[in-house]
């Protein structure tokens, strides 16, 4: 990366003055009315937004993901360069609990870094609409993270994804189709636990997967800063940010002499010395309490009136800050030991029923009629199921940085 000092500051002093404005969308898209849900184009209204901020159609685009506020941002680049945000979005629904995927079945929706190429949009997806995320990334894989399918779909229902409702993901799957158009080559997806703020950082710092929330913070710090999406690489299983380097980056292996550019390092660092005051006051706030982090099921709870109506398959999920709460460390621990308890029950139950199933079914075979023993057949390879879309390899190779295609 060969970024100029004066660019970078210009960036900076940009940055500084950026727009905080907060908004929902809203979809008023009536879906049977929907001809071709791939080329649906946008509506007039939010092409008006658009020009208003001084954003073409076709502009760039960085997608973000915040897991604990329940919220899918849609950020565009203006015509110099930096990004605003565009809109919002409220997910519908995502599985698990706050924390990284690690491994397929563990219902996790993925954080961290990962680049979408047109490849990634799905069209025929039977949740309406889906972008493929890009898990396993190289830092995934390097930590030997894996899983399949992981998307940002439509239908409102989530095993390991974040799920949209379908007039939402027509719309987000709108932008990106546009941006690809307008010849962006990679859109970054930034999944954030919740938003970095000194005391969301506080507020966890007793969660196991605080050191990878801190790493991934070191991104989102600098997106903070520049409003640019960062320039991502994996060395020592770690990721790193907006570094120089003349050495390739490695995921496994040791990182390549690195260094931040001088004006991002200054920038970067009178923006913590203004966090770091924030969150020592933020660790006095809440000193001797910790964040339980509510399961699922907690969360759905929340909204079940919300199913009423609806078919099965839709099942919303609610606010995570809303159905998790500070306790005492006494009581946390405590809630911990009944959480352990119920789920240990649960497993000696579906263990019971098995094992009742299995005499059931050996009684019904010992009971039946004998039959003579057919000849041994070698078995058929097992036909894999369709998958719901196609796994795209990570392509991180040498490329020239995101900003300097524009």
């Amino acid at each position: 990366m060969r970024l100029s000092n004066l660019a970078l500051l210009s960036l900076m002093a940009a940055a500084l003055a950026g727009c905080n404005e907060t908004l929902e969308s809203v979809s008023t898209v009536d879906l049977s009315k929907v001809k071709n849900k791939v080329t649906e184009p946008l509506s007039q209204p939010m092409l008006a937004k658009m020009r208003s901020k001084s954003m073409d159609q076709f502009s760039p685009i960085v997608l973000r993901i915040f897991k604990e506020e329940g919220v899918l941002e849609v950020w565009k680049a203006r015509t110099d360069n930096r990004f605003e945000k565009l809109t919002e979005y409220k997910i519908c629904a995502w599985s698990g609990r706050l924390g990284p995927k690690v491994k397929e079945g563990d219902r996790q929706a993925p954080e961290g870094f990962y680049n979408l190429t047109p490849a990634h949009l799905n069209p025929n997806s039977k949740y309406y609409l889906a972008i493929n995320t890009g898990f396993p990334n190289k830092y995934d894989a390097a930590n030997k993270r894996y899983g399949t399918n992981l998307m940002i779909h439509g239908a409102c229902s989530s095993s390991g994804c974040y799920s949209m409702t379908d007039e939402q993901v027509l719309e987000i799957y709108a932008f990106a189709r546009d941006a690809f158009k307008g010849g962006q080559k990679t859109v970054q997806l930034q999944a954030f636990p919740f938003r970095m703020t000194a005391e969301n950082m506080a507020r966890h710092a007793h969660s196991e997967n605080i050191d990878f929330w801190k790493m991934l913070k070191v991104g989102y710090d600098n997106f903070e800063v520049t409003k640019r999406p960062p320039e991502v690489n994996v060395c020592e299983k770690r990721y790193v940010f907006n570094q120089q380097s003349n050495g390739a980056f490695n995921p496994i292996g040791a990182c390549p002499a690195m260094s931040t550019p001088p004006a991002l390092q200054a920038a970067l660092s009178a923006y913590n010395r203004t966090y770091d005051v924030a969150y020592e006051k933020a660790m006095r706030k809440f000193d001797g309490m910790v964040w339980y982090d509510p399961s699922e099921a907690e969360r759905k709870a929340l909204v079940a009136k919300q199913r009423k109506g609806r078919e099965l398959a839709y099942a919303p999920t609610g606010s995570a800050l809303e159905a998790g709460k500070l306790m005492k460390l006494s009581d946390y621990q405590e809630r911990l030991k009944e959480n352990e308890a119920r789920t240990a029950a649960a497993a000696i139950s579906r263990q019971t029923a098995a094992a009742t199933a299995g005499a059931a079914e050996k009684l019904e075979k010992t009971a039946s009629i004998p039959v003579p023993k057919p000849n041994p057949v070698k078995p058929t390879a097992e036909v894999a199921a369709p998958a719901e879309a196609p796994t795209v390899a990570a392509t991180d190779d040498a490329k020239k940085p995101f900003w300097k295609f524009w």
